[in-house]
């Protein structure tokens, strides 16, 4: 598979997309990375928060039932410890809410610092680089081809992919010249195929 041009300066500038697509790509996937890395440490007093909840309604949970054998009053005695247990619930409950609130945080921004960056490559560096690599190597393929065949098809495709003033300077009626299968007109159609794609000979 053909990646790169045969002509040195356009190729240095393919390998030097792709170098800055590269590091582009991975600047941000560790952007990304390293704000997940940020939020997720937003989750300890969330832990924090959750941990001394469990543990207040625990020990209160505890002192309403040791309350509860005190003879006659003892049901009167446990009452404000189960309601202080109910507060170590809500605690619990607050805790685990703020936990739940950083995962989706650690999830969603960090996706969205990436993706937004890679959609913008994805839209623009990578068409044109998959495109050179599909018409190049389309082009390499008619290698198989007689030396007219090669050359009248190269320059059929010229005709609707190089720029005009390109194609007038090379004959004042360049579709004429290929209809009529004006050998110089299309040999030199042909090359001005290949320069376009970089390639030098096939």
């Amino acid at each position: 598979m053909k990646l790169y041009a045969q002509h040195p300066v356009r190729a240095l500038v393919q390998i030097t997309s792709d170098v800055l697509a590269l590091v582009w790509i991975y600047v941000w996937v560790r952007a990304a990375l390293s704000l997940r890395e940020a939020i997720l440490t937003l989750d300890r007093p969330g832990e924090l928060l959750e941990s001394t909840g469990q543990g207040f309604s625990e020990h209160m949970t505890s002192a309403a039932e040791q309350a509860l054998r005190v003879p006659l009053a003892g049901e009167a005695l446990a009452t404000p410890f189960s309601s202080m247990s109910e507060t170590g619930e809500s605690l619990t409950s607050a805790g685990d809410s703020f936990r739940e609130s950083v995962a989706s945080l650690a999830l969603t921004l960090p996706l969205l610092t990436a993706s937004l960056p890679l959609l913008l490559i994805a839209a623009t560096w990578l068409p044109a680089r998959a495109r050179w690599v599909r018409q190049a190597n389309a082009t390499r393929r008619l290698r198989a081809l007689a030396p007219q065949a090669r050359s009248r098809l190269l320059a059929l495709r010229a005709l609707s992919s190089v720029a005009p003033s390109k194609l007038v300077g090379v004959h004042e009626d360049p579709a004429g010249a290929w209809h009529a299968d004006d050998r110089g007109a299309v040999d030199a159609l042909a090359d001005l195929e290949l320069r376009r794609l970089g390639l030098r000979t096939l």
